[in-house]
C-alpha cells in the first residue's frame, strides 16, 4: 500500500467519527478532474478586489488587495476554494451506486464547488444593483462522481460601506430532500461556516483576542487538521511579510478547524495542492427541509488593519445568530 492509500485509509477510518470533512483533495477522482475554464466575476474597490466563478459553483475563487494583487484562493480542485459546506442525515454506504470508496460511509454533504469529481451547476450568477455579487448554485454530493444535491445554495458578496478592507458574505442553504429519503431525520453535525481555503504562503496563524492584541497558534502539516478556540469568533492568517485574511464568523459555537497541507512556499499559487485551510464550527441539526441563513466577514490586510476591522465588526455584530427554518 503506497503512502496516497495510507493516507485515505487513515482518513476514510478516523472521519467516521467525527462530522466536518477536511476538504483536501488526496483521493485520486478530485487529483484528476479537469480544470474547467474559468467564468470569474468580480468587484473591487480602492482597496479589495473579490470574485465568483460560474465553473467552479459560484464559489469565492478570488481574493486580492492593494498591499497583496495576486490572488489567495486556493483552486486546485472543488473540495478546495472559498464555499458553503454542510452535513446532514445519518452515513451511508453507496459504494455500489459509484460512491468514493474513499468517502464512504458518509452523511449528506452538500458542497457549492462540486464533488469528488464534478464542478457544480450555478443557476443565477450576477453583480446587484448595488454593487455585490449574487449567486445560486445547485450543488453536489461531496461522495459522489457527478450528483446534484436537492438543494439550493445563495450567496450574496458585497463590500462594507464604512471599511473598505472587510467583505460581508451572506449564505443560504435551502434543504429539498425527501422527508422520508434514506438519509433519515436531522442530527447534530458540525459544520463549516464557511469552508476556507488558501495559498500555502499563509502559514502563520493567530487568533484575535480583541483590543489590538493576537495570540499565534501552530499547527504541523496536516491532515489532521488543528483546532482553534477563538473566544471573538476572528482569527487570521498572515505571510511572511504581514499580510493576511482575517475571518470573522459570529454563529460559529466550537472550535476553528485550521493548519496548512504540503509543502511551504513563498511562491505558492492558487491551483498548487498545497494549501492553508481555516473553518469556522458551529453544531446544527439538519434535517430533510431546513433552511440556514448565516453571515461572515473576510478582512484583509496588515495585523493592525485587521484588528481595527475587527473590533468594529465586533462591536455591531458579536451577537449575531444563524437563522434556521424548518416546515410546519
Amino acid at each position: 500500500m503506497d503512502k496516497l492509500h495510507l493516507l485515505m485509509s487513515f482518513l476514510s477510518q478516523s472521519l467516521r467519527t467525527i462530522s466536518v470533512l477536511p476538504m483536501i483533495t488526496v483521493c485520486l477522482q478530485a487529483a484528476e478532474l479537469k480544470r474547467p475554464k474559468s467564468e470569474l466575476l468580480t468587484i473591487e474597490n480602492k482597496a479589495v478586489k473579490i470574485g465568483i466563478d460560474r465553473s467552479m459553483g459560484a464559489s469565492i475563487t478570488w481574493l486580492s488587495w492593494q498591499a497583496h494583487p495576486e490572488n489567495i484562493i486556493n483552486i486546485h480542485d472543488p473540495g478546495r476554494l472559498l464555499q458553503q459546506s454542510y452535513y446532514a442525515g445519518k452515513n451511508l454506504d453507496r459504494q455500489e451506486e459509484g460512491q468514493s470508496k474513499h468517502w464512504s460511509p458518509w452523511s449528506w454533504n452538500p458542497i457549492q464547488g462540486g464533488g469528488v469529481n464534478s464542478w457544480a451547476r450555478v443557476s443565477v450568477f450576477k453583480k446587484t444593483r448595488e454593487g455585490g455579487l449574487y449567486a445560486e448554485t445547485i450543488p453536489k454530493l461531496w461522495d459522489m462522481p457527478d450528483e446534484e444535491a436537492a438543494a439550493v445554495m445563495r450567496q450574496i458578496c458585497r463590500f462594507d460601506p464604512e471599511m473598505p478592507n472587510v467583505i460581508q458574505v451572506h449564505n443560504q442553504l435551502i434543504c429539498k430532500r425527501k422527508p422520508d429519503d434514506r438519509w433519515g431525520a436531522a442530527v447534530p453535525r458540525h459544520q463549516e461556516l464557511p469552508a476556507c481555503y488558501f495559498t500555502r504562503q499563509f502559514e502563520n496563524f493567530s487568533i484575535y483576542l480583541g483590543e489590538g492584541k493576537w495570540e499565534s497558534v501552530t499547527q504541523a502539516t496536516g491532515p489532521p487538521w488543528g483546532k482553534a478556540y477563538p473566544k471573538l469568533n476572528a482569527m487570521a492568517c498572515f505571510n511572511e511579510q504581514g499580510q493576511g485574511v482575517g475571518l470573522f464568523s459570529p454563529v460559529a459555537n466550537r472550535h476553528w478547524n485550521f493548519g496548512p497541507v504540503g509543502t511551504s512556499s513563498p511562491s505558492a499559487k492558487p491551483t498548487d495542492n498545497p494549501c492553508v485551510h481555516m473553518a469556522p464550527i458551529a453544531t446544527v441539526r439538519m434535517g430533510p427541509q431546513t433552511t440556514l441563513e448565516y453571515r461572515y466577514w473576510l478582512v484583509v490586510g496588515s495585523k493592525a488593519e485587521i484588528a481595527a476591522s475587527f473590533d468594529v465588526l465586533l462591536k455591531k455584530y458579536k451577537k449575531e445568530k444563524m437563522k434556521i427554518t424548518d416546515p410546519d
